[in-house]
């Protein structure tokens, strides 16, 4: 039997998984471009003190990243280049709304067009404003439809989808 010693600063080995899980929500945040949530994220990190613990796992992640895409030598000149080319303000997460066309997206849905939802959608760097756009469509929508149909809808996502959380009808005009 191997005895381990914890060390001053380790993370207990019952809190690696949350720090992983808060390093995977603060990563996918980022990589999607959605600043709210990373800043939201961020804010609890800070608050709470885990920088040290989720600033180690995503070192860890960046590390096995690029350890399973390049051989050694052209990893090392890979984060030597980036090193050198860092942003300023890292604060920010990199969004691209131009390229963000949920009219097209909506269009292509409602003629059934698979293809041309799955083009744009892989097409969009920035899947955070697409789906703000089909959401601010659909909102724009909900009062054109006839009464109890919402309802019914709403009813048929949660079926689908297993949701039992309440979510509030839409008053007309709204």
């Amino acid at each position: 039997m191997v005895v381990t010693e914890e060390l001053a600063d380790e993370l207990p080995a019952e809190a690696v998984e949350d720090a992983k899980a808060r390093a995977a929500t603060l990563l996918l945040a980022f990589r999607h471009g959605n600043q709210l949530a990373f800043d939201h994220e961020l804010d609890l990190l800070c608050a709470e003190h885990a920088e040290r613990e989720v600033t180690t796992l995503l070192a860890w992640i960046a590390a096995e990243a690029v350890r399973k895409a390049y051989a050694p030598e052209v990893g090392d000149r890979v984060l030597r280049s980036m090193a050198r080319r860092a942003p300023a303000d890292s604060g920010a997460v990199a969004v691209d709304e131009e390229s963000a066309d949920a009219a097209r997206l909506i269009e292509a849905v409602a003629a059934g067009e698979v293809a041309e939802v799955r083009g744009l959608v892989a097409s969009t760097a920035d899947t955070t404003f697409l789906l703000g756009g089909l959401l601010q469509g659909v909102a724009m929508m909900l009062p054109l439809l006839p009464e109890g149909e919402l309802a019914e809808i709403t009813a048929e996502l949660r079926r689908r989808h297993g949701g039992a959380a309440h979510v509030p009808e839409a008053r007309a005009g709204v």
